[in-house]
């Protein structure tokens, strides 16, 4: 039985920890041209290890989340902070790109793997009511949003100041101040040991996804290589699922129960958090593309044009807390989508504009409109199930939405090859995708119950009281 109380101690690591986690994901944006002459590779190599990173997080969370029941909320958090730190260290002294894959894209990835899905099931465990529960969601989310945002702002500073190696040496840093904190976290459940895991489930999914995205950016090499690793990609999947119902026809515990996705609230607040991060990782990508393959900015000028991303993500995501209160969640994420659209219009018009700072309105909008969807999709998808169902679902989740970063900047990576360059053409023939999410967003959301119908279960509050 749950008896721990939560406290601004029990917050302070989960936010900071989805801050880093962001921050990884965007802060090698504008490092391109200095990791690549360092390394002596190309820039779509360096664009291709930050694609495998967030494929990496999103093809292991699902099992990591599952993880948590056997090795415990906070047993997984601290070996996940571990792993990543030590992903960090290697990335920063690496001498080539393998070596670089390894640490950033393999360790970090599997780290943050781990410590993501214990963060979200905390947050729900620790804060029961809707009011409450969406402000400490709104906290964690906007962490992550302005993480995601600055990362090419801090990354920037730290590799004109110093290098692009002290960026990942800050990562570090960060990861011994989370590690602190977290220290004094509580478990709210006992661990299981003895629970069973679905080794066989795991693999599956993790193949299945790897192989879809890496479908994905073969594109620009050999069309039908492609098509083939993607419809392996989907035929695995299918394998999975049908090992899934497999383990549950004869009564035995599968990786993932097919009964999370019979919500259709849930189902439908998934779709949004892949369309926001896809959307959020894919703009970064574009924009800092272009203005430092093509425009010749350094770290630091293209970091500052994403301030502007930043302050939205700020500015909606602490309000997200008090619009909730007067405004359906379904009307905030509609809204997000709708202000986001516009902030791809305003990109799309300044594709040939001299300078950078004509970005910047654009940006703002992005970062408003995402800011203001991102609290409301965690929160509709987690509030939906039972305590008993947090570790399955938040890896779901977390796996769901690492998978639309992954998306993102594997789409805009491919587009831009396949046009040969990042200029205002290839800039615009990447840009159609995003719009087309972002429409596609708003009906999704559309389709969401209003404030009548409220996301979480009766059966999920009765659990968390």
């Amino acid at each position: 039985m749950r008896t721990t109380a939560a406290t601004g101690w029990t917050l302070a690591p989960l936010a900071l920890a989805q801050f880093i986690c962001s921050f990884a994901g965007s802060n090698m944006n504008v490092m391109l041209n200095d990791m690549s002459h360092d390394l002596n590779t190309t820039i779509q190599g360096i664009q291709s290890s930050i694609t495998l990173f967030l494929l990496v997080m999103a093809a292991l969370m699902i099992p990591f989340g599952k993880l948590t029941v056997q090795l415990g909320r906070k047993t997984c958090f601290m070996l996940g902070l571990a792993v990543y730190g030590v992903g960090a260290v290697i990335s920063a002294v690496s001498p080539g790109l393998g070596v670089l894959i390894l640490g950033n894209s393999v360790l970090e990835g599997a780290g943050t793997a781990l410590l993501i899905p214990p963060v979200y099931i905390l947050v729900t465990m620790y804060w029961t009511g809707l009011a409450e529960r969406v402000r400490v969601f709104g906290i964690v989310s906007a962490a992550g949003g302005v993480g995601a945002a600055t990362g090419p702002l801090i990354g920037g500073w730290i590799t004109d100041t110093l290098s692009w190696r002290a960026a990942f040496l800050f990562q570090s840093l960060i990861i011994v101040i989370i590690l602190i904190f977290a220290a004094r976290l509580k478990d709210p459940l006992p661990r299981e040991p003895g629970r069973p895991f679905d080794v066989i489930g795991a693999v599956l999914s993790a193949l299945g996804l790897i192989l879809f995205v890496i479908g994905i950016l073969a594109l620009d090499n050999n069309v039908f290589l492609s098509f083939g690793l993607m419809v392996a990609g989907a035929g695995v999947i299918t394998v999975f699922f049908w090992w899934v119902r497999r383990l549950q026809r004869k009564g035995r515990e599968p990786l993932l129960s097919t009964a999370l996705f019979h919500n259709r609230v849930s189902n439908l607040g998934l779709v949004t958090q892949n369309f926001q991060w896809l959307l959020l990782m894919g703009v970064s990508m574009l924009v800092a593309s272009l203005l430092q393959a093509v425009r010749g900015y350094n770290a630091i000028e293209t970091g500052v044009i994403f301030s502007a991303t930043t302050v939205g993500i700020l500015v909606s995501s602490l309000s997200v807390s008090r619009l909730v209160r007067r405004f359906a969640q379904r009307s905030l994420i509609m809204a997000g989508f709708l202000i986001t659209a516009i902030g791809l219009v305003l990109l799309l018009i300044v594709a040939a504009v001299p300078g950078a700072w004509a970005f910047a309105p654009g940006l703002l909008a992005v970062g408003l409109g995402l800011g203001l969807t991102l609290t409301p999709s965690v929160n509709v998808v987690q509030s939906a199930f039972p305590e008993d169902e947090q570790s399955e679902i938040s890896g779901l989740s977390r796996s769901i939405s690492n998978l639309g970063s992954s998306f993102g900047t594997a789409i805009v990576q491919t587009l831009l090859v396949l046009r040969a360059d990042a200029s205002a053409d290839g800039y615009l023939f990447a840009m159609v995708p995003l719009m087309v999410v972002t429409v596609a967003g708003i009906v999704v959301a559309s389709l969401l119950p209003g404030r009548s119908k409220a996301p979480g279960r009766t059966a999920a509050a009765a659990n968390q009281r």
